[in-house]
Formats: C-alpha cells, structure tokens, sequence
C-alpha cells in the first residue's frame, strides 16, 4: 500500500493554504470594494473570472453526477488557474481574485470542511458573506464565460500546423 495519495492530497491543501495567506491582503482588499459590477475590468481579471466560472460551471456538474474525484480534479486547475494568475494592482482584480478564491473554498467545502472553513475566516469571507456552512453555493455568471476572442487549431491531414485567434463574434 502506497501513501502517495495522501501526499498528494496534503501536498495540495498545503498549496491552498500558502495561497491564502501569501495572498489574503489583496483578497480582503477585493472584498471591500463590495459589488460594484465589473465596468472597466482588465484583460487578466477577466480571464480569471472567465476560467473561474468555467471551472464552476463544471464542479457543478460533477456534483450533480456524484464524480467527487472530478470535483477535486477541478479544484485543482482552480487553484492552478489562481496560482497563475498575472493580475495588476488595481480595485477591479482584487475583487476578481476575491471572487475566484471565494468560488474555490465554496466548491472545496463539501471536500474539506476543516481547512476551507479556516480560510475562509481568514480571509475575511465571515464578515461579509456570513459563515461558509450559511454562504450561498456559487452561481455561475454566464456574462463572465464570454470570451472576446477564440482561438482556432489548424489541422492540415490531421497534424497540427497552427492556430489563429479570431473574435468570438466573427463570421464563418
């Protein structure tokens, strides 16, 4: 018997965890500016918000099907996608990194509970929003899944030879 699942699993909750506090200033930051809509966002608070909801979007699925291990797949790529995250100094991002985190420990939760409730104090989540067990589950903002530009693959003979990015909006 190998303990490396449960390396794995600790290895993980370790990066959620170093995540929150590394980052918890600039979240409660976002927190503060309260819902104001998401006028003037910029590109990489966008694209967090975008591959957040997405990855909501499909939590919210697996759960339906009872596929746990697909949710914590999923929770994954959200802290990998949080992680990755390139996002500027302004108002407008902390909220946007404070939405997608808030997204995260809601959908770790049912998982977790001990650790993401923690956090979620921490982070200062409990003042705003009440305690994680009363906090709504997270709805998908479908206004947040559109994307400006697509990216399409080029196949010649079915090898890969390239890609073009066009707007989402443009005609065949």
């Amino acid at each position: 018997w190998s303990d490396s699942g449960v390396d794995g699993a600790h290895r993980y909750l370790r990066r959620v965890w170093a995540f929150g506090q590394s980052h918890a200033d600039f979240i409660r930051r976002g927190m503060a500016q309260g819902d104001q809509g998401w006028e003037g966002i910029d590109e990489a608070s966008r694209t967090l918000r975008r591959e957040a909801h997405t990855l909501l979007k499909q939590a919210d699925y697996d759960y339906q099907r009872i596929h746990y291990n697909t949710v914590v797949s999923t929770c994954m790529k959200m802290l990998n996608t949080l992680e990755s995250a390139q996002l500027p100094d302004t108002d407008v991002a902390a909220r946007a990194l404070a939405d997608a985190a808030g997204i995260l420990l809601r959908v770790l939760y049912p998982v977790v509970p001990h650790i993401t409730w923690q956090l979620w104090r921490d982070l200062g989540y409990a003042s705003t929003q009440g305690e994680l067990l009363d906090a709504p589950w997270p709805t998908v903002d479908e206004a947040a899944l559109v994307a400006d530009e697509i990216e399409l693959m080029l196949q010649v003979n079915g090898k890969l030879r390239g890609s073009i990015t066009v707007p989402s909006a443009a005609t065949k």
